[in-house]
Formats: structure tokens, C-alpha cells, sequence
């Protein structure tokens, strides 16, 4: 099987066209979406409405959960709460449904696992940036290994003795051991490289490819400032943080 990996599109409805347009080449069998469908960009109706066209099997993300008033928005900083509020507005009441009844945690096959946040408390959506982070999720991963998202940032954690990291673009999975790999974000990355990111994972290779993807950034930046959403939200997409 090859499964095709996006997450946190945020509303980018151009940097999603790209990202599935790339993907779709590598004639993917599923598509897996990570979560954090909303918020931040200018399109989320049309995002949602692509996500479910190409048959993506889908978990939660916070602003998917805050967009669907599942979610306390009190710690959101301002930009966010902003988007937040905007983008409920933006989508009828069978969309924030949908949404809100998202699952947190999905196991595929006794192969793949899939999060948004952590496995040890998904339902805070919580970061992994260290190896003490990588390492509580991966003492409860049941499967050869985890696609997460969350932190925008591609980069993938290996159990062992320690737990190591890796920031390669292809990355081999151990089916003897576990490892959480993070595909950064499809709309708003954040690791100063402002091209979209998805990840390839072929099973019978045991083999994680991530790609970053060219897109129509201005596009996306006119949409988000006629929305009159805060401008901050426009202009770090150029520059991917």
C-alpha cells in the first residue's frame, strides 16, 4: 500500500491543490489527513469539501475541534482566536459537525497510526519537540509506526537505547521497532522553508518519503487579507514560520 500524508492545511486551499496534485503522481492507494483541516486561511469550506472528495481518512486537529466549539479557545493567542471565530462563521452547521465528531486516534491495518498531537494525551494536543516528548508516545505505540502533525515541522523520532531523531527527506521504518514521524504542514509550515509538505509512505518498501511542494503563495495571501483576517496570518507564509 502507499498512503499519502498531509496535515494542518489551515483553510490553504492552494498549497492542498499542490500538495494532493503531487501525490496523486505517486498513485497513492489512501490518503490520510492529520488534521487541522481550518483555521488561519481563507478557505476552509473548499479545503474540507477537497478533503472528502479524495476519500481521506481523517483525525482531529485543536482548530478543527475550537472551529466545531469542542474546544475551550481561552489559551489561543489572539491571531488564532481571531481565525477561530471567522471560520465557524464560514461553514454551516453539518460542516462544524462533521468536524466535531472527528475521532483522535485512528490504527490502520495493525500498520499505521494516526494523531494529531501525542498518543499519551491526545485530547490536549500537545507538542513533540524533544526526545522525552517522542519517547512518551512511542512507549504507547502499537504499530511499526505514527504520522503526526501539530508542530508544522517534518521530522521524524526512532526508539532505541535513546531516542534518536532524524530531519532527512527519506526516512526507512524498522518493523521491528517504532517510530513517529511528523509530516509538517500543507498550509502553514514553520520551519523557515515556505514550501508545502506532505509525506509518501510505501509499506512494502518500509519507506517514508516528504516532499515540499511549490504553490501559489501570493494567492493564498490576497485571499487571506480580503477576508480581513490578521495579517500575520498572510505574510509568514513567505517566509514558512
Amino acid at each position: 500500500m502507499r498512503y499519502g500524508i498531509y496535515s494542518d492545511i489551515h483553510g490553504n486551499l492552494e498549497a492542498l491543490q499542490a500538495v494532493l496534485e503531487t501525490l496523486e503522481k505517486e498513485k497513492v492507494d489512501q490518503y490520510i489527513c492529520l488534521g487541522d483541516i481550518v483555521g488561519y486561511g481563507a478557505n476552509p469550506k473548499e479545503c474540507l469539501q477537497l478533503v472528502t472528495e479524495y476519500d481521506s481518512m481523517v483525525i482531529a486537529g485543536n482548530h478543527d475541534y475550537a472551529v466545531a466549539g469542542k474546544l475551550n479557545i481561552d489559551f489561543f493567542n489572539p491571531y488564532a482566536k481571531e481565525a477561530v471565530m471567522w471560520t465557524r462563521a464560514q461553514l454551516s452547521d453539518q460542516e462544524r459537525e462533521y468536524l466535531a465528531n472527528l475521532d483522535l486516534i485512528q490504527k490502520m491495518d495493525e500498520i499505521i497510526t494516526i494523531v494529531h498531537g501525542t498518543l499519551n494525551f491526545p485530547e490536549m494536543f500537545e507538542y513533540i519537540q524533544s526526545s522525552y516528548d517522542a519517547h512518551l508516545s512511542l512507549e504507547l505505540l502499537e504499530t511499526p509506526v505514527c504520522f503526526l502533525g501539530h508542530s508544522h515541522v517534518p521530522v521524524a523520532f526512532f526508539q532505541g537505547p535513546t531516542v534518536t531523531f532524524s530531519m532527512d527527506e527519506e526516512i526507512f521504518i524498522d518493523k521491528s521497532s517504532k517510530t513517529l514521524v511528523n509530516v509538517g504542514s500543507v498550509g502553514q509550515p514553520r520551519d523557515e522553508n515556505p514550501l508545502s509538505c506532505c509525506a509518501l509512505y510505501d509499506d512494502e518498501a518500509q519507506k517514508v518519503w516528504l516532499y515540499r511542494v511549490e504553490y501559489d503563495i501570493d494567492t493564498a495571501i490576497d485571499k487571506i487579507l480580503q477576508a480581513g483576517l490578521p495579517e500575520i496570518l498572510a505574510e509568514r507564509l513567505r517566509y514558512g514560520r
